[in-house]
Order: C-alpha cells, then sequence, then structure tokens
C-alpha cells in the first residue's frame, strides 16, 4: 500500500497533559495527521482526548502494549476498538497476541506487536534472563507474530531490514527511537535517522522529542516529513 509521507510520520504526544497535548496538536495543525498516545498521557486523560482526535480525522496509535491473561487482554483490545483507533501495542507473546488478534477481528483496528523495546541492547537482555542476543529474539518474536495474524511490529530501524524477509510485504513495520541528525538519542538505545530508517524498510516514523522540543514544532515536523518523502521509494 502507497503512504503518504505525512501519514509515514506518528507524532509521540509524550506530555503531561491533555491542556498541552491539544496546544501542540493546534501548533501542528494539517501538517500532522497521526498521533501516538502512551501511558503518560493515557493516565491524564488522554484515552477520551485520543476519542476527540479520532473524531476530528486524525489517526490515533494508543501504544499501550498489551500483556496479560488471554480475557484481560481481549476485553481491553474490544474496548480500544471502540475508540477509534488506527493502531494498538501489544507485547509478543504468543498467548497475548493470540487473544488480541480474536478480540479485534470486525474491526479496523491493527495490532502492532512489540518485541524487543528499543531501549534494550544485550546486555539488558542478558539481565532479565533471556539466553538471546536482541536480534536473535526480535527474529523469533517477529515470526511468531505473521503465523498468528498480527498486522505489524513496532521495531528499530536497524531491524527494520531483518525483519521484512522475516514477515513479507504486507505487515507493516512502525518504527520509534527516531532522531534527525544532530539530535540527542536520550534514553533510547537502537536509533536511526528518518531517512535511513525509511531506506531500511520501515512504514511509520513515530518522532516525540526532536518535535515537542523544537521551538517551532510545525517546521521540525515539515522538515521530517519532507526526509521521509525524498528518502520514500516512488
Amino acid at each position: 500500500m502507497k503512504l503518504d509521507a505525512r501519514e509515514r510520520l506518528i507524532v509521540a504526544l509524550d506530555v503531561p497533559s491533555v491542556a498541552e497535548a491539544e496546544a501542540l496538536v493546534a501548533r501542528l495543525g494539517e501538517t500532522v495527521s497521526f498521533y501516538k498516545i502512551g501511558y503518560q498521557l493515557a493516565f491524564a486523560g488522554g484515552i477520551d482526548f485520543a476519542r476527540v482526535l479520532a473524531g476530528a480525522g486524525k489517526r490515533i496509535f494508543l501504544d499501550l502494549k498489551l500483556h496479560d491473561i488471554g480475557n484481560t487482554v481481549a476485553r481491553g483490545v474490544e474496548s480500544v476498538a471502540r475508540l477509534g483507533a488506527s493502531f494498538l501495542t501489544v507485547h509478543a507473546y504468543p498467548q497475548t497476541m493470540h487473544a488480541a488478534v480474536d478480540a479485534r477481528k470486525g474491526s479496523p483496528l491493527r495490532l502492532l506487536a512489540v518485541t524487543v523495546l528499543t531501549s534494550y541492547d544485550d546486555a539488558d537482555l542478558a539481565a532479565a534472563g533471556y539466553d538471546f542476543t536482541v536480534s536473535e529474539l526480535v527474529g523469533e518474536r517477529a515470526a511468531q507474530a505473521r503465523d498468528v495474524g498480527i498486522d505489524g511490529l513496532v521495531c528499530s530501524g536497524e531491524e527494520a531490514a531483518l525483519l521484512r524477509p522475516i514477515i513479507g510485504a504486507d505487515m507493516v513495520l512502525v518504527t520509534p527511537g527516531i532522531r534527525p541528525a544532530g539530535a540527542a538519542a536520550g534514553d533510547q538505545k537502537r536509533i536511526m535517522t528518518p531517512a535511513a530508517a525509511i531506506g531500511a524498510g520501515a512504514d511509520h516514523l513515530v518522532v516525540g522529542r526532536p518535535i515537542l522540543a523544537a521551538a517551532d514544532p510545525k517546521a521540525a515536523a515539515g522538515a521530517i516529513i519532507a526526509e521521509i518523502a525524498g528518502a520514500a521509494p516512488s
């Protein structure tokens, strides 16, 4: 599916209040059409705000990373589907993914599996008791997500090229940890520039701080969209 460069950018509303989110959305105007709401905003009124944004024609990515017993995951997915969200994340554990896929049937909600958080590296996995490297665990979980019927994956830019042969052309790759050249890495350990991530096969890029902290967020978003357009295959 051909994606417009503007649709490829997902701005992370990583702010502590709905008022700040509203102000940012107003500043960005029609430049941005897709927003991510994570824990910080979700627990501060962001779920209701997601419904408002969807009603205004914006696309919504609820980054809630669901992982629980199957019935609890299923009921959560059903509620998110009624909100009008486009994307929802779940952790890439087989039981969790099966429950989510079964629960979203009949709705346009697309499910994204989180394989390994982009703030993790091999040492973090070892400390958590995993006998895998990041790339090995990501590949294993990606194959499981494909077989279960998940719609896409959240992955770092450096993993996109690795994953595309595993998952095929139809699944969506959504890449956080995007930093324009010269931007600080922050707490992300597996980062990439917008052009490099698109070139590696990412479909959507999630960008937070480089836009939120910019003196002119609208100009910053526009510059990233232009970089995406220049890197996307014609």
